[in-house]
């Protein structure tokens, strides 16, 4: 079998007070994949994607990243290939300038002037946002801050994207915008998200957490369809539908 993108074995952790957050997560996420995260508020979503580039490290069990365990040790190399977009675009914004934020982590790579800059033009025209190159970050709007923030991930040519409710407190046109920039992008995915209807239109997987642990694992389509299960989890379903016909799950 092929090395995963992302594997989790046993995955646990718990917070300095002792309460538990997640309990023994088994997942396995291949390249290429597009996979959403859902669950209700506390049910484990952004502390399992915290564990994904080494922001917390396991209480117990082991992340992998393209077969490397995530650890003190191996922290430079994981964040290499796991790119991280905050919930909150204001956390990764702080330069002076839209071209100024984008360059800043290649400009910590050691590259010359010119691969930074080019970069930069290709990680913003990648999320449509050249023409804010040279505005102030604190001058845009919440879409357009979410596309900069993707755009300073995408100029570090990661792997791996991991997204922590990218759809949070954006407009219906902000929202699209960002739908079809996700649906672009060729890099492994995983997305931490409480809109279901973005996750049925990006990704071809769902892994449902309750409580810490994975309740379910399989389509959007067939989790979406299973009222018993989004009852007990706390969620509701896609507001625009399940079109299609069903596809098989596979509860976890």
């Amino acid at each position: 079998m092929s090395t995963a993108a992302i594997e989790l074995r046993a995955l646990a952790h718990a917070y300095a007070d002792g309460t538990p957050a997640l309990r023994g997560v088994d997942l396995r996420v291949e390249s290429g994949e597009s996979v959403a995260v859902v669950g209700a508020n506390g049910a484990g979503k952004s502390t399992l994607l915290l564990h994904l580039n080494g922001l917390l490290l396991a209480s117990s069990g082991e992340v992998c990243i393209d077969g490397v365990t995530v650890a003190r040790g191996t922290l430079a190399q994981v964040r290499r290939e796991v790119g991280f977009v905050f919930q909150d675009a204001d956390d990764q914004l702080f330069m002076p300038t839209v071209q100024d934020d984008v360059a800043f982590g290649p400009s910590n790579q050691g590259l010359s002037p010119q691969e930074i800059d080019a970069r930069v033009h290709v990680a913003l025209e990648a999320v449509d946002a050249l023409h804010l190159a040279g505005r102030a970050p604190y001058r845009l709007s919440g879409g357009e801050k979410r596309a900069v923030a993707i755009a300073g991930v995408l100029a570090m040519r990661p792997s791996i994207l991991v997204l922590d409710e990218p759809s949070s407190g954006l407009d219906p046109a902000g929202r699209r915008r960002l739908i079809e920039l996700l649906k672009s992008l060729t890099q492994t995915r995983v997305i931490a998200t409480h809109d279901l209807d973005l996750a049925l239109e990006v990704c071809a997987r769902v892994v449902v957490m309750h409580h810490g642990r994975i309740e379910a694992d399989g389509s959007p389509q067939a989790l979406f369809a299973d009222s018993a299960l989004l009852r007990h989890c706390h969620l509701e379903p896609p507001l625009g539908g399940l079109p299609g016909p069903l596809s098989s799950g596979r509860a976890a």
